[in-house]
């Protein structure tokens, strides 16, 4: 039986997050074909905090459901004392990589990798994270499983997307990008990209996710560039088939759904060839890598795009939570 930690979906931030996609899709999918995978699950949803007793007080609840396997599939509330062998998927290292943005919990960071490193797998949605991992942590290949994602489910063409935007105000031609802008993340590249824009002469850019006033403030510019803030999926959806294309300068991604999302939205993608982006986007249909950091060359690509057929590589859920229940397994066979 498997412990699945789901803690992390009771989080406002990370719930709305790609992590947060990853965890309810990953876990819905195992859920549905559970029998065909021989896989037993129970989800762990409390306690809600990230202290030493919950720590103890995890262990106990894990050796009282009887797992023979916890499967944690974010870094938050992570422990040292699982309570049974720990599967933990690393989305990222991009703490380690930038400490001086994202480690001011230090000590918070250190014991969550030192469990990293105690697990007995590593699940990781791409090769890029499996070598940082090697590199970073030191972690043995052969504890790694890649298990690339999927396009989360309700991501397709809509028909007349103009009615589901009524409320936004987007203009009728635009690029768009997608993320979280609360706060800003430097590795994302949205700022240089918001000013190349300013400075162009091509379309507008919109910009969807959750916003703090001070990004609002510091990236908006009328005509040019709109901030929309948190939208609902259905009015991402309509923003996907609406843009013209989506504009993606990110310079080191340990997957990335809003490429996927906006593929299978039928919508073209332009991006930097950095992190996970070009593996997550072999396949695909209506997808332009360009130079790392050259936000001008980016918006010539994605103008380039616009109209042009998009299709996502064929990859499913079902294949995901196949691969995962595998890596589950077999972490609970190993003596």
């Amino acid at each position: 039986m498997v412990a699945q930690d789901l803690r992390v979906l009771g989080r406002p931030g990370p719930a709305g997050s790609g992590i947060g996609r990853y965890v309810q899709c990953l876990h819905d999918a195992l859920c549905e074909h559970a029998g065909e995978l021989g896989l037993r699950l129970k989800p762990i949803t409390e306690p809600q905090r990230w202290e030493p007793l919950e720590h103890l007080l995890q262990a106990r609840a894990v050796k009282r459901l009887g797992a023979d396997v916890v499967h944690t599939p974010s870094l938050d509330f992570l422990s040292l004392r699982p309570g049974a062998p720990l599967v933990v998927t690393l989305h990222d290292l991009a703490p380690l990589k930038n400490p001086e943005l994202y480690l001011r919990t230090g000590l918070l960071h250190r014991l969550r990798y030192r469990a990293v490193r105690r697990a007995r797998r590593v699940m990781v949605d791409s090769s890029a994270v499996a070598e940082d991992a090697e590199r970073m942590l030191g972690l043995d290949p052969e504890r790694i499983a890649v298990v690339p994602l999927a396009v989360p489910p309700g991501f397709a063409p809509v028909s007349e997307p103009r009615a589901r935007l009524s409320r936004l105000g987007a203009p009728e031609h635009f690029l768009l990008w997608v993320g979280s802008l609360d706060p800003i993340d430097p590795r994302k590249g949205v700022e240089a990209l918001a000013r190349a824009v300013e400075r162009g002469d091509g379309p507008p850019l919109v910009l969807a996710g959750g916003a703090s006033p001070a990004a609002g403030e510091l990236l908006s510019v009328p005509g040019r560039v709109l901030v929309l803030g948190r939208v609902s999926d259905s009015e991402l959806t309509a923003l996907y088939t609406a843009a013209d294309a989506l504009v993606f300068p990110s310079e080191d991604e340990g997957f990335g759904f809003p490429p996927l999302e906006a593929l299978a939205c039928g919508t073209p993608v332009a991006t930097y060839a950095a992190g996970s982006l070009p593996e997550v986007l072999a396949g695909a249909e209506g997808a332009a890598l360009v130079e790392p950091g050259d936000a001008e060359a980016l918006l010539d690509a994605a103008e380039r795009l616009a109209g042009a057929t998009a299709r996502a590589p064929a990859r499913d859920w079902a294949q995901v939570a196949s691969e995962a229940a595998a890596v589950l397994r077999e972490a609970a066979e190993r003596t």
